[in-house]
């Protein structure tokens, strides 16, 4: 009888984000999100300043798996290693379980070289050794119809009312990625964000993924007489469309904005060839979550799996916590111009 032949060993070692083989690796897997593409690591790092990990998996050559990774560092909110930063997903995205795992301990090998206490997985199963963390956000998809024409009546009947209102009315809807568009989009984004009473990533970060993505990221922007009203900046990946960062003006809820842009959001991914939108995750018991919930997406819970070096308090950056309820209030009161000009230099440490 012939003996088995040993199975070669997997090793572990960071990767510059141009290493072409990590681009092919991600689009093929099943799990892929746009937040595992080296391109979402050097957006995070040019546009924020924080620093970019990227550890990848091999056996006899061939990538086995991949772990991009954000090192976050805040005065305020304290350091952390996040798969993946300024992301709703990440963690190990790996051809097997041996692989996600290991990768997932060389993760926490790096916070503690690097001295970040906590380190974080956004996506993927919760490793040996980490804690879950669940109940805090929720994510929602739903599947695209394969006609345009077909879009409307799947919409639930309150939401379809706003729609069919919203479209007789003078709005109007544009998607691009130029000046103009990124331009009215940072508008939207920002006053949404204050009147949310959370600060607005800095407008390096919205830049720097446009331009990582190209084509692969655009803007839907509803206006009314030449003026932004709601906005959301999508990426795509494969036939799926995620709209990430997005909003609306006070002005929108009255104009049912915030309505017409899911729909236009829907039809022009279905015109761009896809089959699925990923709306991304909201906390749960926010306005965001409650307005996702009415338009009768697919909900999933979503877990993380986070690590804590012993003694170490876990970093603790949701806008729910209690401690937070009074600067949140106060936030909200900010001149726009003044949010706007601070803002950034709070968000990039949230990461």
């Amino acid at each position: 009888m012939n003996a088995l032949s040993p199975i070669p060993a997997l090793t572990l070692r960071a990767a510059p984000l141009d290493d072409p083989r990590l681009e092919a690796f991600v689009r093929g897997q099943a799990g892929a999100t746009p937040f595992h593409l080296p391109q979402w690591s050097r957006a995070v790092e040019q546009g924020t300043g924080q620093r970019a990990h990227y550890l990848i998996a091999e056996r006899d050559g061939a990538v086995r798996g991949v772990l991009p990774l954000t090192e976050i560092r805040s005065r305020l909110f304290g350091s952390a290693l996040v798969s993946a930063g300024f992301a709703t997903g990440g963690g190990a995205l790996a051809a097997d379980e041996g692989s996600a795992a290991t990768l997932a301990d060389a993760a926490w090998g790096l916070a503690q070289s690097l001295g970040c206490p906590t380190a974080e997985l956004r996506g993927g199963a919760v490793p040996a050794g980490w804690q879950a963390s669940t109940g805090v956000y929720s994510n929602f998809t739903r599947a695209l119809p394969a006609d345009e024409a077909a879009l409307l009546g799947l919409i639930p009947r309150r939401q379809r009312a706003e729609v069919r209102r919203a479209l007789a009315s003078s709005l109007e809807t544009s998607a691009g990625n130029d000046r103009r568009h990124r331009n009215a989009h940072y508008r939207v984004y920002a006053e949404s964000v204050r009147n949310l009473g959370t600060p607005v990533f800095p407008r390096a970060l919205f830049e720097a993924a446009l331009d990582q993505f190209g084509d692969e990221a655009d803007i839907v922007i509803v206006w009314k007489e030449g003026r932004p009203l709601a906005a959301l900046l999508s990426f795509y990946l494969g036939r799926t469309c995620q709209p990430f960062w997005g909003g609306g003006t006070w002005a929108a809820r009255t104009c049912r904005a915030n309505d017409l842009v899911y729909y236009a959001l829907m039809r022009h991914a279905i015109a761009r060839g896809c089959t699925r939108v990923d709306f991304g995750r909201s906390k749960v018991g926010t306005g965001p979550w409650a307005r996702k919930r009415i338009w009768n997406f697919e909900e999933s819970p979503l877990t993380y799996a986070v690590r804590t070096a012993d003694g170490a308090a876990p970093r603790q950056v949701n806008p729910l916590d209690p401690k937070y309820r009074l600067k949140i209030a106060a936030w909200q009161r900010l001149p726009l111009w003044l949010a706007n000009r601070i803002g950034p230099v709070i968000a990039r440490g949230l990461g």
